[in-house]
């Protein structure tokens, strides 16, 4: 395959996969277009035109040729330096890897991580929140994610895989909707009554049960084995984690409990505030679920695929 049509893949799937209505994800799109058409011609060279089909502002091409050839990939959940020169040392061994294609952002992608979380206030009208309030509780959220990018050093791994040869890529919100629609279907499917259910039906796929022997496998964080489900919702897209505001009005709209990648202090005190039920799958074997669906339809179609960084490869092929 060549590099753009990985990244073609990639998209359509996050497309395709998106929890959102398609109308919210087709919004998005346009809302750049517009924004486009509306700028000076002098601005224009700006703009990030790979917004035009692609919403996702942390899935992007950061280093390589669109018609390059792609017959090897070293995949991984985190590819930074050390993973780059990694990927040297197994070509120089004999492996093929033309591309390194990393589940979190690198370079530009991280550079815009903040701009998918609007996703977000799409999900929480989804699930009943008027969108003022939506909106509303995730502004100052994306405004402090967005800040806190801007000291970080982005290009750092961009600048090696460079120096070294490599095609990069980061895929990151679409392979994060491939494993939120996978739970969410698999969830709805098997209907648990406790949260005990829940946790023992994340326990069968495969990715989850190769972590539960690293200790890194699903739990229950809020709640009981005994704790009766109600409302499901699976949250694990939308950039990083969302406003602590948002627990009181998930709570409100009827949701009892939510399944994450993983949840910090602050969130976890809020959600036992008002009574939801948290599990937490675990943010690898969660992250290498959505990749693996990914890298199926790529060795599908030949390519060779070599994994490190934290990622569980399965292939469903």
């Amino acid at each position: 395959m060549k590099l753009i049509d990985i990244y073609h893949l990639a998209v359509q799937l996050g497309i395709e996969n998106d929890p959102r209505d398609s109308e919210m994800v087709e919004r998005t799109m346009r809302l750049a277009k517009e924004e486009f058409q509306d700028l000076k011609e002098e601005r224009k060279k700006e703009f990030d035109q790979d917004k035009l089909e692609n919403p996702y502002a942390d899935t992007r091409i950061l280093v390589g040729e669109d018609d390059q050839e792609i017959k090897g990939i070293l995949a991984g959940i985190d590819m930074e330096v050390g993973e780059i020169l990694l990927a040297d040392r197994l070509r120089e061994k004999g492996q093929v890897i033309d591309l390194i294609l990393s589940h979190h952002p690198e370079g530009k992608a991280l550079a815009r991580l903040s701009e998918v979380m609007k996703l977000q206030e799409d999900l929480l009208c989804k699930w009943g929140l008027p969108i003022s309030v939506a909106e509303g509780i995730m502004t100052k959220r994306i405004k402090e994610v967005d800040q806190g990018l801007w000291p970080i050093n982005h290009n750092r791994a961009v600048d090696a895989a460079k120096l070294l040869g490599f095609a990069f890529m980061s895929t990151h919100t679409p392979t994060d909707n491939l494993v939120t629609t996978f739970l969410q279907k698999y969830i709805d499917e098997k209907k648990p009554e406790t949260l005990k259910d829940v946790v023992e039906a994340i326990k069968v796929i495969p990715e989850f049960s190769q972590a539960l022997e690293t200790n890194a496998g699903p739990k229950i964080l809020l709640g009981t084995e005994k704790s009766r489900t109600g409302k499901i919702v699976v949250d694990m897209t939308g950039g990083t984690s969302g406003s602590e505001e948002a627990y009181a009005k998930l709570s409100q709209a009827g949701i009892s409990t939510l399944i994450v990648m993983h949840m910090g202090e602050k969130h976890r005190k809020l959600a036992e505030e008002n009574n939801i039920n948290v599990i937490v799958a675990g943010h690898m074997a969660s992250d290498s679920l959505g990749m693996n669906l990914l890298l199926d339809g790529l060795e599908a179609r030949g390519i060779e695929i070599f994994t490190c960084s934290g990622l569980i490869r399965v292939s469903r092929n």
